[in-house]
């Protein structure tokens, strides 16, 4: 199989299938929710992920934006085509999904306004630059591993990447993470969440940290401070489909760069929807 048809199938898995960790994080949710409403909703949730992987139809009406991180191995090596073809993959497993049309027309002006409305075609829905990283010494150093990414629009109206005083303290990044999404985790709606977060040097660094949580973290594996992000999360009884309940985050994925020697952290915090991450992930060998 070519890389198109590889990168066509994942946006096609990502925008229907949930991961193995989250599916097992919803049944375990299921399992300790003491709310009959927000388990209703979770049972629900869950029957529509199973017609949406049964039927490949996708799992929300909002089918997001496609992101893609690459993994580069040591000894691999990347075709000359490789980010046109990655390209033309998006735009064909949007196509036969079908994605949303959101792509809009005009010139830069023209886009902020929306003055000229939509494209009618999926495949104009086209993805951000893409971030390339240096694969885990785990892996195979001859492959190149590819991750899709469907970012929906109501996570990140409530998305943020702002400075933080830390003073010599992380928990007081977590407070202010708590804090920050107590107050918009009821009017994202969709719930329950997964929050991620990055913290680095930089507002571009932390953005790039909280996508690589959303695509390499596992809620199979949990961190100290994401179990205890979690914790705090759940205490605040906003529930599914903010119904109340004991479970309003299924688990968090926090990812954590290089800091400078300073008293401010730059930290991207994005509560995911219920629906997300949306992630497919493959092995590309050339």
């Amino acid at each position: 199989m070519d890389l198109k048809d590889q990168i066509k199938n994942a946006v096609i898995e990502a925008s229907t299938t949930f991961r193995d960790d989250q599916l097992k994080a919803y049944q375990k949710a299921l399992e300790t929710e003491n709310n009959p409403r927000a388990s209703w909703i979770l049972e629900l949730l869950l029957k529509n992920a199973e017609l949406a992987k049964k039927n490949k139809t996708p799992l929300c009406d909002d089918t997001g934006i496609p992101h893609v991180l690459v993994e580069i191995g040591k000894e691999a090596s990347l075709p000359a085509n490789f980010m046109e073809d990655i390209r033309e993959g998006i735009k064909r497993g949007l196509r036969e999904l079908p994605g949303r049309p959101m792509a809009v027309k005009g010139n830069a002006v023209e886009r902020i306004e929306q003055r000229k409305g939509l494209y009618k075609d999926p495949g104009m829905v086209t993805p951000p630059p893409f971030i390339f990283d240096e694969l885990d010494q785990d892996y195979n150093q001859d492959i190149t591993r590819i991750h899709l990414l469907m970012l929906g629009g109501g996570p990140e109206i409530r998305a943020r990447t702002y400075r933080v005083f830390h003073q010599r303290n992380h928990q007081n990044i977590l407070d202010e993470v708590s804090n920050y999404l107590k107050k918009e985790l009821p009017q994202l709606g969709c719930t329950p969440s997964i929050p991620a977060v990055g913290i680095g040097r930089t507002h571009l660094e932390a953005t790039t940290l909280m996508l690589r949580a959303m695509a390499y973290g596992n809620l199979d594996n949990q961190t100290y401070l994401e179990n205890k992000l979690t914790q705090t999360l759940n205490s605040f009884t906003v529930g599914a489909l903010n119904m109340g309940g004991t479970v309003t985050a299924l688990g968090s994925l926090i990812k954590i760069g290089p800091q400078r020697a300073s008293g401010v952290r730059i930290l991207s915090v994005r509560p995911c929807c219920c629906m997300e991450p949306r992630v497919s992930s493959f092995d590309y060998y050339q």
